[in-house]
């Protein structure tokens, strides 16, 4: 089971965007860094890795390794609400990134904050549903 790459991609570029940046845009993109960093370790441990069974699940071909994921989503789904006050945080952050980006004239840096902005509403309405979607399709389908 593997973690969907896009998530290391977004973590990767964070560090990058950090690295490029200076002034008051360098500032808001180390808080940016900072908020993120305690999120994804969170993510990769316990919320995204159950979506790597999702193709598996699709054909139809689980084993009993698949269970290995119930306590991910079971976590997932008991600290669903406090990752989404974490997102609230992350979001003021972002915000805070692109007023610098707009005042420095960095367009680049705003376009980068906004999508990491989509990028945490989509975890919220599609990617933490689906793992905790397949937790429950787990315990339906092994439950005898």
């Amino acid at each position: 089971m593997h973690e969907p790459r896009d998530t290391t991609r977004t973590t990767k570029r964070v560090d990058v965007e950090r690295a490029r940046a200076s002034g008051r845009i360098g500032g808001a993109a180390t808080a940016v860094a900072k908020v993120l960093h305690e999120h994804f370790l969170k993510e990769e441990e316990f919320a995204l890795p159950p979506l790597g069974l999702l193709p598996t699940l699709a054909r139809d071909q689980l084993d009993e390794d698949a269970k290995s994921v119930l306590s991910m989503t079971d976590r997932l789904k008991s600290e669903l609400s406090e990752m989404l006050e974490e997102h609230k945080v992350v979001v003021a952050v972002l915000k805070n990134l692109i007023a610098a980006a707009e005042a420095e004239k960095k367009p680049e840096h705003a376009r980068f904050a906004e999508k990491l902005i989509l990028h945490a509403q989509t975890e919220e309405e599609v990617l933490y549903p689906a793992a905790i979607l397949v937790g429950e399709y787990l315990k339906l389908k092994f439950k005898n």
